[in-house]
C-alpha cells in the first residue's frame, strides 16, 4: 500500500507543529518534566529565534511542522520507492 506522501507529511508537520508547542508551553506554565526537554529545542534553535517564551510557542510550532514535514515526507518518499 503506497502512502500520499503529500498527506502524510502534512499529517507528521501538523504532529510536530503540536508537540513542540505543547513541550514549550508545559515548561513555560512549571509542568515537571517538560524543562529539559525545552531546553533541548532551546539549544538546537536558539539560533533560529527559538526560546521558552510566548514567542517561542509559535517558533517552536513553525519548526516543529517544518520539521515534521521534511522528515517524515522523505520518510514516506523512500517508503514509496523501496515498495516498487
Amino acid at each position: 500500500m503506497k502512502l500520499n506522501t503529500l498527506k502524510f507529511a502534512i499529517a507528521a508537520g501538523i504532529l510536530g507543529s503540536v508537540t513542540y508547542f505543547l513541550i514549550t508551553l508545559f515548561a513555560l506554565i512549571g509542568l515537571p518534566g517538560f524543562l529539559p526537554f525545552a531546553k533541548l529545542l532551546e539549544q538546537g534553535y536558539a539560533f533560529y529565534g527559538y526560546s521558552i517564551s510566548v514567542f517561542g510557542l509559535f517558533v517552536g510550532a513553525i519548526y516543529g511542522f517544518l520539521e515534521g514535514f521534511v522528515w517524515l515526507g522523505v520518510f514516506a518518499l523512500i517508503y514509496n520507492k523501496l515498495l516498487k
